[in-house]
């Protein structure tokens, strides 16, 4: 049992590999992970990414995010787009294929369930 208080861990980023993903520009991520559950099914941390437009596959899990700062488009298969920015906070459910257009950059928290 643990309690996880982001603000108080000294987390040292990664950068994300996700090339297969990127659709336009050079978009560079990092993830901050503060939180994997034992069976690794359970994942919280933050993320960031900077110019570009990529995929970001909801393939067997549900992501809850909050964005802490900048803002992204993301368009969806409906052919909806929505706008999020700092404040925001929504869910992607499993299965969803969302791209994401980020004009700058955007930070958010980020809750990950893997799902079957």
């Amino acid at each position: 049992m643990q309690f996880i208080h982001f603000a108080k861990q000294d987390v040292t980023p990664f950068d994300k590999e996700f090339t297969e993903d990127i659709i336009e520009g050079a978009p560079k991520q990092k993830v901050w992970s503060h939180f994997v559950g034992n069976d690794g099914r359970f994942k919280s941390g933050m993320w960031d990414s900077t110019a570009g437009v990529f995929r970001g596959p909801m393939n067997n899990q549900i992501e809850f995010c909050h964005i802490l700062e900048g803002e992204a488009r993301i368009e969806t298969a409906d052919g909806k787009s929505h706008i999020v920015r700092a404040g925001d906070a929504f869910v992607m459910d499993n299965g969803l294929q969302p791209i994401w257009h980020v004009e700058k950059y955007v930070r958010k928290h980020y809750v990950i369930v893997a799902v079957d």
